[in-house]
């Protein structure tokens, strides 16, 4: 590269001190197209249309440095030759008719002349010398054969890959798992016993009962036991408020879910995405419901192989009544308070990385019956804050032991109350076509019946 003169060095450091300023730049790139230095005067030429892009200074000296010769201007009014004047001509005499002048003889016309092209300035080639100095200002996606962006292909939803959680992991239950096994794992592991016995995997599965139970961490078992990738969808993620957004939310689920099978669909909070439209007074969610109807209908067809339907609520109740019919979610199991097996798996659980000393998990077990997976989960947690607490009081550290746990346990109030109050109800005044009879059952075990 050739030595730069004193003015063009000068000019190099008042540009890199105000680099957003256009005119001094393109002075710059003046001085260098003057002193032969194209390459230098492109680029600096470049970075001001970057920030000028409508500069036509700009372009004009790009035009010049890249040695395309510019654009022809139309020339104007001020510019243009005046028209050929015409003499006046005398007027007759009155007395004498005036004649018609002769015409004129025509000249052969002149042959027409094709019009000059006009320059155009070859901005890929620019790009090509510019390219490493200075980055493209806008990215365009790729078009597929089809004239689709690729970019729309992206899945806007969080899909999990297979995980590692099985139903082995999950402690007691053995009745939720035995139910699972019969009416969803069993006929998806044997296709061919499937097939001889006529067994559809039309409709999906319905997970009920009181909240902190384990019904979102069956479902990702679930999709472990397949191999499936895990999709979780929530009234948070398909409604919007603008009219339709909603239903093509919806519809896009099941086609990432589609795209992505194997694949379990888990809709979390179905009395939200699915109440009852005769309940609905916004027609949005009765159109929501609309969408989710026609998706559930098609989880047999052929383009939905390997997708499968998973959903929990609280309130089956305020569900409405033609997701929950044959085809449809029509699989339901009722996921109860952990049994002694479980309590025993959920506090060695979240005992396991904590300092503890002489603690009877057996014990803990039997004094914690009716409480949910949550409220044990609080259990351990109190325990932890109350050794903590004592630790820092008293400037000894001293580990968890028995007695923190009983006191945190003695506190807790078992969350799933509230829950079989109002289900007490449902069971003997609601139970149309034996639709709670496991509720009914285990609330007479119990005898809150």
């Amino acid at each position: 590269m050739p030595d730069d003169s004193p003015l063009i060095q000068s000019l190099r450091t008042a540009v890199a001190a105000a680099p957003a300023d256009v005119p001094l730049r393109l002075h710059l790139a003046q001085l260098l197209l003057d002193a032969d230095r194209s390459d230098d005067a492109v680029a600096e030429a470049a970075v001001a249309l970057q920030q000028a892009p409508g500069d036509a200074q700009a372009r004009d000296l790009m035009v010049r440095a890249m040695g395309t010769p510019a654009p022809a201007r139309t020339p104007s009014a001020a510019q243009s030759p005046p028209p050929a004047q015409i003499p006046p001509q005398a007027p007759a005499p009155a007395h004498i008719p005036t004649q018609s002048p002769a015409p004129a003889p025509s000249s052969s016309p002149s042959p027409e002349q094709p019009p000059r092209p006009r320059g155009r300035f070859d901005w890929k080639a620019a790009e090509e010398q510019v390219g490493d100095a200075v980055p493209p200002r806008f990215v365009e996606p790729p078009v597929r054969a089809d004239g689709q962006d690729e970019a729309a292909d992206a899945d806007a939803w969080d899909v999990e890959e297979p995980g590692t959680v099985r139903l082995a992991d999950v402690g007691g239950m053995q009745d939720v798992k035995d139910r699972m096994e019969a009416a969803f794992l069993a006929p998806l592991r044997n296709p061919e016993l499937r097939k001889l016995y006529g067994k559809s995997l039309r409709g999906g599965l319905l997970l009920y009962g009181p909240p902190g139970c384990g019904k979102t961490f069956i479902a990702r078992a679930v999709a472990g036991e397949l191999g499936a990738a895990f999709l979780s969808v929530s009234v948070n993620d398909v409604l919007d408020m603008w009219m339709g957004n909603s239903e093509r939310n919806m519809h896009e689920v099941f086609e990432t879910a589609r795209r992505q099978a194997p694949c379990v669909v888990f809709l979390d909070e179905l009395d939200a995405l699915g109440a009852k439209r005769s309940r609905t007074g916004h027609s949005g969610m009765r159109n929501v419901v609309n969408q989710l109807l026609g998706e559930l209908d098609g989880i047999d067809s052929a383009a939905n192989e390997g997708v499968f339907v998973l959903a929990a609520t609280n309130v089956p109740w305020d569900v409405d009544n033609a997701l929950r019919r044959p085809g449809r979610l029509d699989r339901t199991i009722l996921v109860l308070p952990p049994d002694a097996p479980a309590r025993e798996a959920i506090l060695r659980y979240h005992l396991r990385d904590r300092p503890i000393e002489n603690v009877d998990v057996g014990r803990l077990v039997k004094i914690t019956e009716g409480l949910s997976g949550a409220d044990l989960a609080h259990v351990c947690e109190s325990g932890a804050e109350r050794a903590l607490l004592d630790s820092a009081r008293s400037g000894n550290v001293r580990m968890i032991n028995m007695k923190d746990l009983l006191a945190a346990a003695k506190d807790v109030v078992p969350s799933a109350e509230p829950w079989f109050a109002s289900a007490r109800n449902v069971a003997m005044f609601a139970n149309e076509g034996g639709m709670y009879d496991d509720l009914v059952t285990y609330l007479k075990k119990r005898r809150k019946l």
